[in-house]
């Protein structure tokens, strides 16, 4: 496949307990670090929706709105691909030991949650969007398919766009099949490419071939934890402004390549 025509990079948002933001995330890969949150806050839910929705949906909804607010664009015009490796585990959990023990009482409103679009309803209700929205979920290889489908609806609409990537950490019995050891998020605004903003190219390229990993410690140690981490390597080299070449695993035998135009 040929280089897709590059796209800017207008906002970030960034979660994890250790780095809550991208301006924390920032200060930690300068080796500063930054004071820990114990959960999301978004507060773009009305508060009887927050109080309802799951760590998933509130993780997912914090960075998306980290990134619309830096992006400085309207997030009720912002079509959206969320990208998730395994939805929301802990729901998924529960659903499977009340299917196992009491199957007429499985809720509702929790089955509503499982589902993978969960959270992107629950966005598109808050900021009032009527655009398109997707759901990305490719395994470990999340964060580059859902990039790659992103920034091919952006080259392709000729307008702005936000992608959402986030996992929760598991717990119970899908440990084993859907690991992911804490809760990490990120979300990015994509735009047709144009300055200042940072611009990237990607290329998809059939080889078997070794993954950038992110160089700061910490980074490199999360980077195995959450399939959404994997953004790390992409995040890392945005923070340090300068131009780079990234390779992520896309699948088996494809990689997507990444060029960072500063």
């Amino acid at each position: 496949m040929s280089a897709v025509p590059a796209v800017g990079v207008r906002g970030i948002g960034v979660w994890t307990p250790a780095a809550p933001s991208w301006p924390a995330l920032q200060a930690l890969l300068a080796g500063i670090a930054p004071e820990p949150e114990m959960a999301p806050s978004a507060r773009i839910l009305a508060a009887g929706e927050r109080r309802r929705a799951p760590l998933s949906v509130r993780l997912a909804v914090e960075v998306a709105a980290q990134a619309v607010q830096a992006s400085g664009l309207a997030a009720a015009t912002l079509p959206t691909v969320f990208a998730s490796a395994y939805g929301d585990s802990t729901i998924t959990d529960e659903l499977a030991r009340t299917l196992a023990s009491a199957p007429t009482q499985v809720s509702p409103t929790r089955f509503t949650h499982s589902v993978l679009n969960a959270a992107a309803g629950h966005w598109s209700m808050a900021v009032g969007c009527h655009a398109a929205s997707s759901a990305v979920c490719a395994g470990e290889s999340t964060f580059a398919a859902g990039l790659l489908e992103a920034t091919l609806q952006v080259v392709d609409s000729g307008h702005p766009l936000l992608f959402v990537a986030s996992d929760i950490a598991t717990i119970g019995a899908l440990v084993d099949v859907a690991p992911a050891a804490l809760s990490f998020a990120c979300a990015l605004v994509l735009a047709p490419a144009s300055d200042p903003a940072p611009r990237l190219r990607l290329r998809t390229r059939s080889a078997i071939a070794r993954e950038s990993l992110p160089r700061q410690l910490q980074a490199a140690a999360w980077y195995k934890q959450n399939p959404c981490a994997r953004s790390l390597t992409l995040l890392e080299a945005l923070a340090r402004g300068t131009p780079s070449r990234l390779r992520l695993a896309l699948a088996p035998a494809l990689t997507l390549d990444i060029e960072i135009e500063a």
